[in-house]
């Protein structure tokens, strides 16, 4: 079981400006360890021309207290995609690691779609000032849909470890119509990939999910992060029934875990998380798109509460665990 220290809501939109035509949200907060202090890039929302909300990347940084943002980006770190290219609505989210002098950044790439809300690929991009602006290593995405991950490739996650890159990320299975819904709702699990240079990428097991299911087969994974602690690697995702969690907390997003020795072959147990909804407050109804960093022998936990993180993002510290 793990115990954690509730911080708190340490980033609050509206506090202070993100720029010209940010609306809400900051989402999927996302840790790039600096010294002294830490960056953690998030994806807010503008509205374009046509009304409809694009993702767009911004940055907020602490020092150890997290008492307030010491300084908030207020520049898009990325621009938009090219009209007709995979991330041409917006990028949500965007994970960030040092490779040698420069900083990967794997982006999350939404387009829209006309029989369903939207698709998600994951790109690259490449930041050479130190992360304060990211350039795409080329228009298209590195990881896509497959044979078998027909659709909604997304949410990545990449460590170098055991001598390689490994990346985790969400596919989609597909779409569904449920009683009481307006719309198709989508599917997605929890899968793993390899890199022996970050760039290029390789699916062991191509629509294979990893992580079991604990609400039936359409219960939706999203946004694994994995740090190594000790003997293990600990992954934290969020997830949620595939209908009627917008305004249903009983059905919207909650934390999940996971553990493994070998980053293949993980053994679920959200109970020794330790973390759940708060009884009132900001993450009352909804904990979602979690991170997990360390930073000077200590281990924190980023994560968006009620509403997907459109007031904002909190922050739990590691305690201690029982193995």
């Amino acid at each position: 079981m793990m115990r954690w220290q509730h911080l708190g809501q340490i980033f609050r939109v509206g506090d202070q400006p993100l720029g010209e035509g940010i609306v809400s949200h900051a989402q999927s907060p996302q840790a790039l360890v600096l010294g002294d202090r830490v960056r953690i890039y998030f994806s807010t929302r503008r509205l374009s021309a046509e009304g409809k909300f694009l993702s767009t990347i911004r940055y907020a940084e602490f020092d150890k207290t997290f008492a307030k943002p010491l300084q908030v980006a207020t520049h898009e770190v990325i621009a938009p995609g090219a009209l007709g290219t995979f991330d041409e609505h917006g990028i949500f989210p965007m994970n960030v690691l040092r490779v040698g002098h420069e900083i990967y950044g794997y982006t999350s790439g939404w387009s829209r779609r006309k029989a369903v809300d939207v698709d998600m690929q994951i790109g690259l991009a490449i930041s050479r000032d130190g992360g304060v602006h990211f350039e795409r290593a080329g228009p298209g995405p590195i990881l896509g849909p497959t044979l078998r991950e027909p659709c909604m490739v997304g949410d990545p996650f990449v460590l170098q470890a055991e001598g390689q890159f490994h990346m985790w990320y969400i596919f989609g299975t597909g779409w569904q119509h449920y009683a009481g819904s307006t719309q198709p709702e989508r599917i997605y699990k929890i899968a793993h990939a390899r890199s022996v240079d970050g760039i290029n990428w390789t699916k062991p097991h191509d629509g294979h999910a990893i992580i079991p299911n604990v609400l039936g087969e359409d219960e939706c994974q999203a946004l694994p992060s994995v740090l190594r602690i000790g003997a293990r690697y600990h992954m934290v995702f969020c997830y949620r029934y595939a209908s009627d969690f917008r305004t249903n907390p009983a059905r919207g997003y909650r934390l999940g875990y996971a553990h493994s020795t070998d980053l293949v072959h993980w053994t679920r147990d959200d109970a020794a998380l330790g973390l759940s909804p708060s009884a009132d407050g900001w993450d009352s109804q909804m904990q979602c798109y979690p991170h997990l960093f360390a930073w000077d022998n200590q281990v924190y936990l980023l994560y968006n509460g009620n509403h997907f993180g459109r007031e904002g993002f909190g922050l739990a510290r590691l305690e201690g665990m029982d193995e």
